[in-house]
């Protein structure tokens, strides 16, 4: 017995010890892992970001026109995040020649450019009007590449200001039906056949458009190049720059083919039952190529609503925005989370296609327009 009195002191001290360190696990909080600290950060810089934005009030967008494509970039924003989007839709050119005037005269009006690459590339790169987009991405589901095609976002241009958002395949022909089968043709040499001389139409390959793509692509392809050019030229096609014109001209039958048109005003005219067939280029000995179309995205430097900007950018390359704006224009997503099954499967990327967004194709395209402009003298 007075073995077990004595040992009974002892016992006490351990369970006392012991105790008294589970009390200081308890009390002392587990260290932050890295994936709570940066969840912090972006959490606290997102909730600084919306509350300067909401005090600037709007954000300035410029892109591409149509009334769905307006719709679709603004009024989800604005419910969203109660910010006005005060939005002008022109078509590139257009777009380039307001910038270089505005600038040139001291003004910066405009936060957010959705236009094509070239007029990227040629007016806001040249004249040094954009900023890095990467330092505007706060948006964990934005910035993670699990969420985009190809396992990243993909910029244009080396210096990442340029980002291409909507990557689809281009067929650079359309056709009457009734005049000229799309399954009939097999090569893009099939429509120098005599039968078709003076049924051909172009979107002007002399200016910044789906037509200087589509020649660009022909000048560069292995088997067709300049002389392909050269005898498509000999044929004595009309040229346009009016996009529904050109379709509207097609689908009446005053032309029978269509070189380098704008899918995106084709796609909800052929809707409405206008007799428009897009060639698909899978089916074409030469394919096609890739392409952004007017889905590419820059943020203007000086732009008067920085913080607006940010969440616009934001927002836009989200979910949400992402499929708002493909399916309004008609293009599909860079973003894999946003369905395809409101394009035609022919639209979807394929790899190993030639890319008409990188710095180097649009670099080319500029010696393509000095060639186009000897073939098709005005």
């Amino acid at each position: 017995m007075r073995r077990q009195w004595l040992f009974a002191p002892f016992l006490l001290l351990v369970w006392l010890v012991f105790v008294a360190c589970a009390s200081t696990r308890e009390a002392t909080p587990a260290p932050a892992g890295p994936t709570q600290t940066a969840r912090a950060a972006w959490e606290e810089e997102w909730g600084t970001v919306l509350v300067a934005a909401k005090q600037e009030g709007k954000v300035t967008v410029l892109g591409p026109p149509g009334e769905e494509i307006r719709e679709a970039l603004t009024k989800p924003f604005q419910k969203r995040y109660g910010v006005s989007v005060e939005y002008m839709g022109l078509r590139g050119p257009e777009m380039a020649s307001r910038i270089r005037t505005e600038r040139g005269a001291g003004q910066y009006l405009w936060d957010i450019w959705i236009t094509g690459t070239t007029d990227m590339f040629e007016t806001g790169k040249a004249m040094k009007a954009l900023d890095p987009i990467e330092p505007a991405l706060l948006l964990p589901e934005v910035k993670e590449g699990k969420n985009w095609r190809g396992g990243k976002l993909e910029f244009a241009d080396k210096d990442r200001l340029i980002l291409a958002m909507t990557p689809y395949v281009m067929s650079p022909l359309m056709v009457n039906p009734n005049l000229a089968k799309p399954e009939e043709i097999k090569a893009y040499r099939d429509i120098l056949a005599s039968r078709w001389k003076g049924k051909i139409i172009l979107h002007d390959p002399r200016v910044a458009g789906p037509g200087e793509a589509a020649f660009t692509f022909f000048y560069q392809h292995k088997d067709l190049g300049p002389d392909f050019i050269r005898a498509l030229a000999a044929e004595k096609p009309a040229i346009s720059r009016d996009w529904r014109q050109q379709i509207e001209w097609i689908a009446t039958g005053k032309y029978a083919i269509l070189v380098g048109g704008n899918t995106s005003v084709a796609t909800p005219l052929m809707k409405e039952g206008l007799t428009v067939r897009i060639v698909d280029s899978r089916g074409l000995k030469e394919g096609g190529y890739v392409t952004s179309g007017g889905g590419t995205l820059a943020l203007f430097n000086k732009a008067p609503h920085p913080n607006a900007a940010k969440v616009y950018i934001n927002w836009l390359l989200n979910k949400e925005g992402q499929e708002g704006f493909s399916r309004a224009i008609s293009y599909v997503s860079r973003r894999l989370d946003v369905p395809t099954d409101f394009v035609d499967a022919w639209m979807v990327p394929i790899e190993g296609y030639w890319a008409h967004d990188s710095e180097d194709a649009i670099a080319s395209a500029r010696q393509v327009v000095a060639f186009l402009n000897e073939v098709f003298p005005e």
